[in-house]
């Protein structure tokens, strides 16, 4: 049973005129009568009574129209639901990003992907990078801003560098900072009570590795925090605390922020997705208007502070 057959088939039970249905479906009346009769064979049973010149719907077409007529019906929703998809008038992306860039990166670019296609479904999951590539792995994301390297076992991942960052200290005010107020050295960072975040941060592994460098093993007074909490917890006076410099420029009343010194403390921020699955329109869609948006910010030197446009030209 051909979509082409039931076509056919309704129309000439609406027009109850083989001729006049051909018309209405473009097509030579030869072959519209050859269709009808191939259905009629496929199901066993006709579907029309031609007696005398008249056109009639048997029992067999009585039960088969309202059927047909759904079937037509449903393959045209199918379709329009599938050009919508195609022209980002419908659809979601899944996307995956570490706190730091929800609060610094985020919010500009989801704005403007937002604005050009307001009927795509955006789905944002927050967490470290660890987490995030395992949630790529398994089929949940489409995207993820990560930071690399990535470490561990990971999936096969196609990955676009797009920006290199500092990292900063950051300290209550009222504390004095490491160093004096100089630029940081990691060994300052000897014998500071830390707030640190929870495993599956790339912040946690970027901070103990350069403490590790430096000879010595970081003190903990909280570990196991979100990016909130620890702002909160150094806006507390619990500890200092290694942050990304987007993250600090927004961070604001009741802390300080001191750079390292050369060659400093970085990471580099990439967007990645599984190298085995192509990511669906939308999302190809929202990574052009991330580097769209990256490169006019960086154009025009609003990129956030301590941040380095990497990503292609």
């Amino acid at each position: 049973m051909q979509f082409q057959q039931l076509l056919y088939f309704v129309t000439v039970a609406e027009t109850r005129h083989f001729t006049r249905a051909a018309e209405r479906v473009h097509v030579a009346q030869p072959s519209l009568s050859q269709q009808i009769r191939a259905l009629e064979r496929e199901l066993g049973a006709e579907l029309f009574s031609r007696a005398r010149g008249n056109i009639a719907l048997t029992d067999a077409g009585e039960a088969l129209l309202p059927l047909a007529r759904r079937i037509l019906a449903d393959t045209e929703t199918a379709r329009y639901e599938v050009q919508e998809l195609v022209q980002l008038r419908s659809g979601r992306v899944r996307l995956g990003a570490t706190p730091s860039l929800c609060t610094g990166l985020l919010p500009d670019v989801l704005r403007v992907f937002h604005d050009l296609h307001p009927a795509i479904r955006l789905e944002l999951e927050e967490s470290g990078s660890h987490d995030l590539v395992r949630d790529l792995a398994r089929g949940a994301l489409d995207l993820a801003l990560v930071v690399l390297p990535l470490t561990g076992p990971s999936p096969a991942l196609t990955t676009t560098e797009l920006l290199r960052e500092d990292l900063v200290v950051v300290s209550p005010a009222a504390v004095p900072p490491p160093g004096g107020g100089a630029p940081v050295r990691a060994a300052d960072l000897r014998d500071r009570p830390m707030v640190m975040f929870r495993h599956g941060y790339d912040l946690r592994d970027l901070t103990v590795a350069a403490c590790r460098a430096a000879g010595f093993e970081p003190t903990f007074t909280v570990e196991g925090g979100e990016m909130d909490a620890v702002l909160g917890f150094v806006r507390a006076g619990l500890g200092i605390a290694v942050l990304p410099s987007m993250v600090a420029e927004r961070a604001a009343p009741g802390l300080r922020t001191t750079p390292f010194a050369r060659p400093g403390l970085q990471r580099t921020i990439a967007l990645a997705h599984r190298t085995d699955v192509a990511p669906p329109r939308a999302a190809r869609e929202l990574r052009r208007v991330l580097l769209v948006h990256l490169r006019e910010a960086a154009d025009r030197g609003r990129l956030p502070g301590g941040t380095e446009l990497i990503a292609p030209a």
